[in-house]
């Protein structure tokens, strides 16, 4: 049928979408891990977050405490921005590029306590244990009045618990991040943009090519839904490297690359420009996609699974005749003939019968019954019987 044809093409175009995906991922995972660009994405956010953007009081004495100098290896050095944020290609240095909001709480909580300043007497087991009531009298130590102010609202909507405390202060760092987490989602999709066309130009991945070879071949578009259905039935299929993903999009027999594809499309078109125009838009649709992440074709493809499944059930098994159909329908004429005769056998060839697939022969004629012992209950009038004459009943409803 023609909607499932369709929806097969889909499939496939999403399976392929979601393998380069993979590919664009891995090659912007390794630019990140030389860049080190999300390191300066979180610097940058707790400069903003603790209203020190140059890195020159709170934020560097932050980076100082021993709660967060043990996540990254060397001295603290900030990271050098051309503008106010960074961009997804800025280089990083040694600063670690996650840091758990247990250790920014505790690290700040200490600060207001005891003081910014890591020295001898402040690191004294006689210094005494921190109280809620420590927390609050000494937050002036910290010398920044917009973050004394957020610590001021976090531990009076404690009412004097100091976890309580703690974790309104993490909830406070994990709104902020989640704010720098969107702001590298967004300059990350461009990279991604830029990674997904140089890769559908290096190998040729022309979606529109993709989806014309896939509607006119049958055998290759149930090939690769086959494949596909494998793939996203796997949880780890998101996490492939980038060899295994390679190789999927070249093992798939797919017009993706510099062979005779390029002959082929040539001939489905009128003239060189369509030619040009026609790659130039699938590698652009090739590098869109890739830059919405695997992930996303992988949520999508496991969808377009379950949708599959509900359209084609016939294929898994064969569907049952109607109830209503059943219930009232003559019976086929070869039951209704009753006595016919069946067609004669070929010359040759042997007949099986045996006693139970034989006709029942006919019951003999009844025999006349004699004038004088014939009932006559059913002849003049009828007699009807009385409810006061008629037995006790025995069972039944009472």
């Amino acid at each position: 049928m023609l909607g499932s044809d369709i929806l097969d093409v889909a499939i496939g175009v999403v399976f392929v979408f979601f393998i380069v995906s993979i590919l664009c991922s891995a090659i912007r995972e390794g630019i990140e891990a030389w860049m080190k660009s999300r390191a300066t994405h979180l610097e940058q956010g707790i400069r903003e977050l603790l209203h020190d953007r140059d890195a020159v009081g709170l934020a560097r004495q932050f980076f100082e405490h021993p709660m967060i100098y043990g996540l990254y290896a060397g001295a603290y050095q900030k990271s050098p921005t051309s503008t106010w944020w960074p961009t997804a290609l800025t280089r990083g240095r040694n600063l670690p590029s996650y840091i758990p909001s247990r250790n920014f709480a505790l690290a700040l909580m200490d600060m207001a306590a005891r003081g910014p300043v890591v020295d001898q007497a402040t690191s004294s087991p006689i210094s005494g244990a921190i109280t809620f009531d420590d927390l609050r009298a000494n937050i002036a130590t910290i010398g920044n009045p917009p973050v004394q102010r957020a610590l001021l609202s976090a531990i009076d909507t404690a009412q004097g618990d100091l976890q309580r405390a703690q974790k309104n202060i993490e909830e406070w760092y994990d709104s902020a991040m989640d704010r720098v987490s969107g702001w590298y989602k967004r300059s990350t999709q461009w990279i991604l943009f830029a990674i997904g066309l140089s890769a559908a130009v290096v190998f040729n991945v022309n979606t529109l090519t993709v989806v014309d070879y896939l509607y006119s071949e049958k055998t290759a578009r149930q090939a690769l839904v086959a494949r596909a259905q494998v793939v996203a039935a796997d949880p780890a299929s998101p996490s492939t490297t980038y060899n295994l993903a390679r190789h999927e999009l070249e093992s798939n027999n797919l017009p993706i690359g510099w062979g005779n594809r390029a002959a082929k499309v040539a001939e489905r078109t009128q003239g060189r420009w369509d030619v040009l125009v026609m790659t130039t838009l699938g590698w652009l649709l090739t590098a869109i996609a890739a830059s919405l992440g695997a992930p996303f074709w992988f949520d999508l493809l496991n969808k377009m699974m379950v949708i599959r499944s509900t359209v084609k059930p016939h294929e898994k098994s064969p569907e049952e005749a109607s109830e209503d159909r059943q219930i009232g329908s003559a019976p086929p004429p070869a039951a209704a003939a009753g006595s016919a005769a069946a067609p004669p056998a070929p010359p040759g060839a042997a007949v099986a019968t045996t006693a139970a697939a034989a006709p029942s022969p006919p019951p003999p004629p009844a025999a006349p019954v004699p004038p004088d012992q014939v009932d006559g209950c059913d002849v003049g009038v009828v007699h009807i019987t009385s409810d006061e004459d008629l037995p006790a009943a025995e069972g039944g409803v009472a």
